[in-house]
């Protein structure tokens, strides 16, 4: 079974934020910690992998996606604490 994958980056601590999905979570955080594509991440530094979710339904991650980008920061920024208090980059604990 396929899994697929809802995220969130941040620049730093309660900085820029981005929200994104993914089929390759390992590949997909490592493009943007290195700019492989020129977007919003690059622009505004959002390189730390701050939350993540699992999901083997691509459709229940696409709509926990579009929800997540619904809400407002306060809502995000306490997701994003219940898991990780000190917004530490989880990239290393996937990798």
């Amino acid at each position: 079974m396929k899994t697929y994958w809802v995220y969130i980056l941040a620049s730093k601590k309660y900085g820029v934020l981005y929200i994104g999905i993914t089929s390759d979570l390992i590949k997909r955080v490592h493009e943007h910690k290195h700019n492989v594509v020129p977007s919003f991440t690059s622009r505004f530094n959002v390189h730390h992998l701050v939350y993540f979710e699992a999901f083997g339904d691509i459709d229940l991650a696409i709509q926990r996606e579009k929800q997540l980008k619904k809400w407002n920061r306060g809502w995000k920024i306490r997701l994003i604490e219940e898991t990780n208090p000190a917004w530490n980059d989880l990239y290393r604990t996937i990798t």
